[in-house]
């Protein structure tokens, strides 16, 4: 070992003999006066005692400055000249810590840089990485900033401000956002690489879109249909997309292990068609044998479809279409849960039996007196007679395809609404979304109550560690992206057969 090393290594050993021989007597004096043991006191006090004696050895380790050049090259074509050593204090996962590194001055522009701040990844930030990491978890995970900091005291032994968390996860929100948009934009060039592999069986998208509650800045001069005509929510769509190769044994679909992937965003639907494409196309769509666009009926999604994925199987989720059935006959009889259930019933075998054109029949020969419950069935009927082919599900049922949207609903109520799984994703939600760029890295965190194990394969550039591994959380995305875009994320699900 070096002389430096050896200098590291006897600093980090003497730093934990210290905080030792210091918390050993504590805790013995505490046993013998007490005659018991608090065990949640004592593993936190050997936790603070560790992370103190690990930061000193940090601090040693970042105090030694390497080799130091006489000058280095200045954004502005000029050399900048060493100065001197100037130390920087830093928060990083063991607690605070010194870093001592080269300053460089350049007369010809006269600024200044330390480019040891850019090699460490630390440039114009007091938080480490690994810091910044947990900052952006809590900031998108947490119901608000402050509950972030309350998490990282407790969880981490790490004091920050709420503004802190607030900031760190802004910043990163947005870098996912870039580099989503990056993405894109090689997509609709064509410059991305060619989707190379085995042949898909079959390969779904799936797409939905909700109103998500916001803070006044983020919906400032929009309309909207409350009393005071502005708008309180903002429209966030998700996409996902998956492959199916099997059957259960009772012959229902069921997803392929591990091939859930979801991208979403605050944005038009001529933007989200854009992203959506690029998801599927990456995922393999060009390679796939069996095609299938799936969502609620909403014309917008179709639109997409028709541009994006031409030629592919469209069903409308039978659950939505049922839903539709339910709707109506609580509004024919508001006052009669039997009646209105007869109702559906009388007329729902004919949606399930994919005899829509019946359906439609039925619902045109009511005639309620009403104005206003006329032209719900008109518009109800209406809905049915322009989703006439994709609601052909016994056709749909003898190729082995899924008839429900499932994992879009999933994404929707835990992804995207942490304050309430429960709610459908065309519900509102109660929390509101703090800003734009902020839930982006909830996408990273978040969606992951899908499957038993969620990886994000991509972190952004201010995160270059490993990319970390969540077990079954679930909560905003990031926000997915209250923002302009969300992480992309791979969760690797249970198979699961259809409903």
């Amino acid at each position: 070992m070096e002389c430096g090393g050896k200098k590291t290594a006897a600093a980090v050993h003497q730093e934990i003999a210290r905080e030792l021989d210091t918390l050993l007597p504590r805790i013995f004096a505490e046993q013998h006066r007490t005659g018991e043991l608090d065990i949640e006191a004592v593993e936190l006090a050997f936790r603070t005692a560790l992370h103190s004696a690990g930061a000193a050895g940090l601090t040693e380790l970042l105090r030694q400055p390497g080799p130091v050049q006489t000058s280095v090259s200045c954004a502005c074509g000029g050399q900048a000249r060493y100065k001197d050593m100037r130390l920087k204090p830093i928060l990083t996962v063991l607690g605070r810590a010194k870093m001592l590194r080269a300053y460089y001055w350049c007369p010809r522009c006269r600024q200044g840089q330390f480019p040891a701040d850019i090699a460490r990844d630390i440039e114009d930030t007091e938080y480490s990485p690994g810091v910044r990491r947990m900052l952006a978890l809590v900031g998108s995970e947490c119901s608000s900033f402050d509950r972030g900091r309350q998490q990282m005291e407790l969880l981490a032994d790490l004091e920050v401000t709420a503004k802190a968390v607030e900031r760190v996860t802004e910043v990163i929100g947005a870098d996912i956002a870039r580099r989503q948009q990056e993405t894109i934009q090689r997509a609709i060039q064509l410059e991305l690489p060619v989707a190379v592999g085995e042949p898909i069986q079959k390969i779904y998208v799936q797409m939905d879109g909700t109103g998500l509650p916001m803070v006044a800045k983020e919906t400032e001069g929009r309309s909207g249909k409350g009393a005071d005509g502005r708008a309180h929510t903002r429209e966030a769509k998700l996409g996902c997309v998956f492959t199916q190769t099997t059957t259960d044994d009772q012959g229902r679909p069921v997803r392929d292990d591990g091939s859930t992937t979801y991208t979403g965003a605050i944005e038009t639907a001529a933007e989200f068609s854009r992203r959506i494409y690029t998801e599927a196309h990456q995922r393999g769509w060009g390679r796939a044998q069996v095609k299938v666009v799936m969502g609620d009926g909403a014309d917008w999604i179709w639109n997409i479809c028709e541009e994006q994925f031409p030629g592919a199987i469209q069903i409308v989720d039978l659950y939505h279409a049922r839903q539709h059935l339910w709707d109506l006959g609580g509004k024919l009889h508001p006052n009669d849960v039997k009646a209105k259930r007869r109702w559906v019933m009388a007329h729902q075998h004919f949606l399930d039996d994919g005899k829509i054109e019946k359906l439609v029949a039925k619902l045109r020969s009511l005639s309620p007196d009403n104005p206003e419950l006329a032209a719900a069935v008109r518009i109800e009927a209406n809905y049915f007679e322009r989703n006439t082919e994709r609601m052909r599900y016994p056709k749909f049922r003898k190729q082995d395809l899924f008839v429900g949207s499932g994992v879009i609903e999933a994404g929707c109520k835990t992804g995207w609404a942490p304050a309430s799984s429960a709610r459908a994703c065309s519900g509102p939600f109660e929390e509101l979304t703090p800003s734009l760029p902020s839930v982006a890295v909830a996408t990273v965190a978040s969606l992951t109550t899908i499957g038993s194990t969620v990886a994000a394969d991509y972190l952004p550039t201010t995160c270059r560690a490993p990319a970390p591994v969540f077990c079954g959380l679930l909560s905003r995305p990031s926000f997915p992206v209250w923002m302009a875009s969300i992480g992309h994320l791979i969760l690797r699900t249970s198979p699961r057969p259809a409903p």
